[in-house]
């Protein structure tokens, strides 16, 4: 015998003993599988798929000891919520499932604000969430529940009703202010330089990577924002002075520098799985804490990043209109020879408009793993093609289209969810892009160009 068994002891018992000890206690588990438990560790990966929530009082405090169960295809668990409120299940197979949650168990004088089971779409390798807002009006939670369940009879969808509109209105919102951090950046290097910057994914990815990263030296959230944050604005502004400009000024053409952009995305993806691994990383690996404000149930980080994207993105209008730096990036968007001719240091303002676009695609990756509670290799790749319909739909090269048009898909892509599969919520956003370049081919900012 070697000196480790199964049970990870030296022992002189023959293996046979071992292996009849191990058998006699999976029974005894699957005997008592029933019985709640406080399962409160799941680590996604590429053969496990996570389900977590918490659920809080309505004066914020926890709610422990209520007992949640899951159920779907081959999975029937339990558990019950520890001392903060929260729970986890581990599932093995991708699928949709039932979460339910005990009334009985509740806190007294708690009651539902609205369902006490929601189905939740879970895959492997990835983190899913369902939410129990909960009430300390019994007559109010029952009429929520019993319009919801009315909205879900009526009209053309069957998971249409009032609250879960609003829901959505409001996660379209942020979902806009997210995907306008990234394209305010990709519309400013466009319209500056020409260039179609297909690394735009990449760098978000980057925030987000980064903010992981720090939050493990410095177990702060906000200063491994703030650091990550400036690692991509320095990003930004060594990209620009390694790459770009040496082929600026080799005079390369627009379709040259945008294969090079292809290239370096698909160098940094490589990188990033190198480094990070595929699977989903977690900036806070805490479980989220949740608000409800005027009915709506969100994430804290959630309301955090929607403020903050709001100011930031408020700040780089207020500069582009009212500095010199502001200006003189107008100024060569307009006409880089004529800006050049009267003074402007054409290089050095696109050298800052690079640190600006690095900043805001580090805060918009930073936010993204926050808001969806992990990011992965590709998460920046998957959102691309929204930032570019963002741009393209709001009008190529102008910051403040590239906002309204980044407003229009988060809203599209959230509302769909309402009648449409998940799966499906892109695509709408950009079939609503197709249309509306059949209508207006300059967007809805953009100005019509003489060609000729």
């Amino acid at each position: 015998m070697t000196g480790t068994t199964a049970l990870s002891v030296r022992t002189r018992r023959p293996l046979s003993m071992a292996l009849l000890l191990g058998i006699v206690l999976a029974l005894l588990s699957g005997l008592f599988v029933a019985t709640p438990a406080l399962a409160l560790e799941c680590v996604p990966d590429a053969s496990t798929g996570c389900v977590q929530g918490i659920i809080k009082g309505t004066d914020g405090s926890p709610a422990a000891g209520v007992k949640v169960s899951l159920s779907g295809g081959s999975e029937k668990q339990s558990v019950e919520t520890d001392a903060e409120g929260k729970w986890v299940f581990a599932v093995t197979a991708a699928g949709t499932y039932t979460v339910t949650v005990d009334g009985d168990t509740l806190p007294d004088g708690q009651y539902f604000k609205s369902v006490d089971s929601r189905e939740v779409t879970v895959e492997l390798n990835n983190l899913a969430s369902a939410l129990f807002p909960l009430s300390d009006d019994p007559e109010a939670s029952a009429a929520s529940a019993a319009a919801e369940s009315s909205g879900s009879s009526a009209g053309s969808s069957s998971d249409f009703s009032w609250p879960r509109f609003w829901q959505q209105f409001v996660s379209g919102i942020r979902m806009g202010l997210l995907i306008a951090l990234a394209s305010l950046g990709l519309s400013l290097v466009f319209g500056t330089t020409g260039l179609s910057n297909f690394a735009q994914g990449e760098m978000v990815t980057l925030g987000g990577l980064l903010a992981a990263l720090f939050m493990t030296f410095t177990g702060n959230l906000w200063l491994a924002a703030i650091l990550a944050v400036a690692a991509s604005a320095a990003f930004g502004w060594a990209q620009d002075k390694v790459l770009w400009k040496p082929l600026r000024k080799r005079r390369l053409s627009l379709m040259q520098l945008m294969i090079v952009s292809i290239g370096l995305s698909i160098t940094m993806q490589y990188l990033f799985q190198f480094f990070f691994g595929s699977s989903v990383v977690r900036i806070d690996t805490a479980t989220p804490s949740t608000f409800t404000l005027f009915g709506v149930t969100l994430t804290v980080q959630s309301y955090l990043a929607m403020g903050v994207s709001l100011i930031a993105i408020i700040a780089v209008g207020l500069g582009l209109t009212f500095t010199r730096f502001g200006r003189a990036t107008r100024a060569i968007s307009d006409n880089p020879a004529l800006a050049r001719a009267s003074g402007i240091d054409v290089d050095r303002v696109i050298n800052f408009v690079w640190i600006v676009g690095g900043g805001l695609a580090g805060l918009a990756g930073v936010f993204f793993g926050l808001v969806f509670n992990g990011l992965t290799w590709f998460t920046g790749g998957q959102m691309l093609l929204l930032f570019f319909a963002a741009v393209t739909l709001g009008g190529l090269g102008t910051a403040f289209g590239a906002f309204v048009g980044s407003m229009i898909i988060g809203m599209m892509v959230e509302l769909t969810n309402l009648w449409l599969p998940g799966d499906l919520k892109f695509a709408t956003a950009l079939l609503l892009l197709i249309l509306i370049l059949l209508v207006r081919p300059q967007g809805i900012f953009g100005r019509k160009e003489r060609i000729g």
